[in-house]
């Protein structure tokens, strides 16, 4: 589904990622973990085409097409979803106009006719029982006035209505409660399906209780430098960071 080979990127000329190798197939859950600085963000950041940063060698092929050379609305019609570590509020645009927009975009780009009113209310009503979302929040506009907890359920909620076949969640965990963390993981476990992969970014081994990963990589200085089960993620819980910076030194 995704081949990422030798990938380096930098970010206003200082270098970030330093030859990432990464090979997800459908159906496989893979966590990337690291201490601050290691470049998870700026891989995500990559991967979804943000220009910010500037890809300087290496290649990334997504459901064999070359995803860099995709604009960032290509990318995400093509089925490649990020959940931001920080969404953003859009005033004066409601949830409900903002997803029509984005799902009946998405079926322009394959060629298939839009939802109807109709079938599109029809549809937000099953995602929304799915990831467990209030109406109170799909009624107002984008996450506007929502506390922390009820944006990342609300990216959820957009990720269960553009049914992407790749998931890249960037720290979603972030400033959750337990309630909130269950609920967010729960609505990303029930969405997953033989035909979708999911890569969850994140620093703590407490959301893979919820998630549980088929591989997990570490990553340092911009390079993928262990890779393993979930034991590995235990051995981090117990050990720390630390473990992995005296291993490689630069």
């Amino acid at each position: 589904m995704l081949h990422i080979e030798n990938l380096h990127a930098s970010v206003d000329g200082k270098e970030i990622l330093r030859g990432i190798n990464l090979d997800i197939k459908a159906g496989e859950t893979h966590a990337i973990m690291g201490p601050n600085g290691s470049g998870k963000s700026t891989l995500s950041a990559v991967l979804a085409g943000n220009p910010a940063y500037t890809v300087t060698s290496g290649t990334a092929v997504f459901n064999g097409k070359d995803l860099l050379s995709m604009k960032p609305e290509d990318r995400a019609n093509e089925g490649l979803f990020l959940s931001f570590q920080y969404p953003v509020e859009i005033p004066g645009v409601s949830m409900t106009n903002f997803l029509k927009a984005a799902v009946n975009g998405k079926r322009k780009y394959r060629g298939e006719e839009p939802l109807s009113a109709s079938d599109f209310l029809k549809l937000m009503r099953e995602k929304k029982k799915i990831v467990e979302i209030d109406s109170n929040l799909t009624n107002r506009a984008v996450n506007e006035g929502f506390s922390g907890g009820e944006k990342k359920k609300n990216e959820i909620f957009q990720m269960a209505m553009l049914e992407p076949c790749i998931r890249i969640l960037d720290e979603t965990d972030s400033g959750l409660d337990i309630d909130a963390l269950r609920i967010v993981a729960n609505g990303v476990t029930k969405l997953k399906s033989k035909d979708n992969a999911t890569v969850v970014i994140t620093h703590y081994q407490r959301l893979l209780d919820y998630i549980v990963p088929d591989y997990i990589h570490i990553l340092y200085h911009g390079r993928i430098v262990m890779t393993g089960d979930k034991k590995l993620a235990l051995e981090l819980e117990e050990r720390g960071y630390d473990w992995i910076k005296e291993q490689f030194k630069d």
